[in-house]
Formats: C-alpha cells, sequence, structure tokens
C-alpha cells in the first residue's frame, strides 16, 4: 500500500496552516507509535477537499455534513465531531452568520427580497443549506411568495463570498461562523466592510473523517491521536489558531439535524435557495 493522505483543509486559512501541520504532525506521531502504517508526513493541499472525500487511500480529513447526508456515493467513515470555541458554537455545533455590507440600511431578512445572494457551493452546509433553512420562513411570509432572491451567485468559498458582499458584488451571504471567525482573526479588514443581519440554526460541526475502508482499530487510534494532540499543552497555540478545543464521539444520528433542516426548508416551501 502507498502512503495515505491526510487534510485538514475545511479549515485552513493561509495564516492557518503552519498550526495545521504542528497538529498533524503530532498526530502522525502518535499513529506511527500506535503502530499505524503508511502515515503521511505531510497534509494534502495539492487537491480540492472534495477529491480528499472521494480518495480510499484517505487517513484523516474533514467533511461536510451537507454532502455526507445527501450524496450516498461518498464512502467515508466518521472519526469525531470537533469542539471548537467561537462564536456560534456550542459542543459540536456551529451555524453560520448571515452577513450584509456595513452601511446596506435593511434592517430585517425580509428586506433582502430580490437583491443578490452569495453562496460557496450549493452542496455547502453553511453556506447553501443552513442560509436555505433561514431564508424559508421569510421568504414564504414576505409578498412575491416563490423566489426570494433576485439572483444568486457562486463564489466558490466563504473567503470569497466575504469578499463579494463587501465589494458589492452579492448584498447577503451566509458564512461558516469559524471561516467568518478566521477571517475577522486574520483579515480583519474585510469583515470590517460586514455586518451580520442574521444567524442561522445550529447544525454539526464538520466531522473528522477516514476512507470508509479504515478499520475500526485504526479509527480508534485516530480518535485517540486527535485527543492527544489537543491535550499536549505544547500545541496550545496551534489548537487556539484553529479554534479547536476538543472532539464528541461519532454518532451519525448528530447529521439528522442536517437533513431535517433541508426538510422543514421542503415542507414550508422554499425547497431552492433562489
Amino acid at each position: 500500500m502507498t502512503e495515505r493522505i491526510a487534510s485538514l483543509g475545511m479549515y485552513d486559512h493561509p495564516a492557518q496552516r503552519s498550526a495545521n501541520d504542528r497538529l498533524w504532525a503530532a498526530i502522525a506521531q502518535a499513529l506511527r507509535e500506535s503502530g499505524v502504517e503508511h502515515v503521511p508526513h505531510q497534509l494534502t493541499r495539492t487537491q480540492d477537499v472534495v477529491a480528499h472525500w472521494r480518495n480510499p487511500d484517505l487517513l484523516l480529513g474533514q467533511a461536510c455534513g451537507y454532502p455526507l447526508t445527501v450524496d450516498p456515493t461518498l464512502a467515508l467513515r466518521i472519526v469525531a465531531f470537533p469542539v471548537y470555541a467561537a462564536p456560534g458554537c456550542v459542543g459540536a455545533t456551529h451555524r453560520s452568520v448571515l452577513v450584509a455590507r456595513r452601511q446596506d440600511d435593511h434592517a430585517s431578512l425580509a428586506d433582502f427580497r430580490g437583491r443578490r445572494a452569495a453562496i460557496n457551493d450549493p452542496k455547502s452546509n453553511t453556506g447553501m443549506n443552513l442560509f436555505r433553512a433561514t431564508i424559508a420562513p421569510v421568504a414564504v411570509a414576505t409578498p412575491g411568495r416563490g423566489r426570494f432572491f433576485g439572483e444568486v451567485i457562486e463564489t466558490g468559498s466563504h473567503r470569497a463570498s466575504v469578499i463579494a458582499v463587501g465589494t458589492g458584488n452579492a448584498d447577503i451571504a451566509a458564512i461558516d461562523c469559524l471561516s467568518y471567525a478566521a477571517i475577522d482573526r486574520f483579515e480583519p479588514e474585510l469583515t470590517a466592510r460586514l455586518r451580520i443581519v442574521a444567524r442561522s440554526p445550529a447544525s454539526p460541526t464538520l466531522p473528522f473523517v477516514t476512507a470508509a475502508s479504515t478499520d475500526r482499530a485504526t479509527v480508534d487510534l485516530l480518535t485517540a491521536a486527535l485527543d492527544h494532540a489537543i491535550a499536549d499543552v505544547s500545541l496550545a497555540d496551534a489548537c487556539a489558531s484553529v479554534f479547536l478545543t476538543g472532539i464528541a464521539a461519532a454518532a451519525e444520528p448528530r447529521l439528522a439535524s442536517i437533513a431535517a433542516l433541508e426538510d422543514y426548508a421542503v415542507r414550508v416551501g422554499y425547497p431552492h435557495l433562489h
């Protein structure tokens, strides 16, 4: 077997990369000491994270919960759910913040009818699914029931959505609260242009995952290695850089709330973010 791959690319702002590298080095060392073979020495950053999810050699990665819920072709096992310390996070949950330009005087979500929305990806939980669930009751309760936004543009990343709103290319976007916290910390000039107009319902954090072919014993060792790295006082600053404080058990039912939010939007008559 060739060397496997590891990725922590979901929260890997350039200013966080050295922290993620240090965390992976500690995790990898613990795995090797436990007898795990083919442990990669470095994180893989040469592919899109979606490609990592579909790679049968994935040893450890992090996946968005919405694709895990709706795409049966993703062959992944959940290792653990991260626990973060950032605004909007409680236990192993997080949420999105809906942002608009600071100078935009629209006071409520209903005021954004007919405006331009930005999403990072149509398969994103925080960028689309939570956005849709937040807009759904407003869309069906205000005049012009049906299509709510005048246009929805796809930006490719939460950071790009932040920039799109800040520069006027979009009027509103839903940003993962952890991505927003990182941008606010490391690029405050971008968030200074914005204001938070609403917050989405809570949702499970993005789980740490491994390829479905990974055996149970290795999954247990991955969990232990994550715990070990997070508890290492010499890595406290690295954990703080990515807001990581712990992990929660890999309970599949945690993802049910993601599907429930989609079901809610469909049930009230707003199946598509549009």
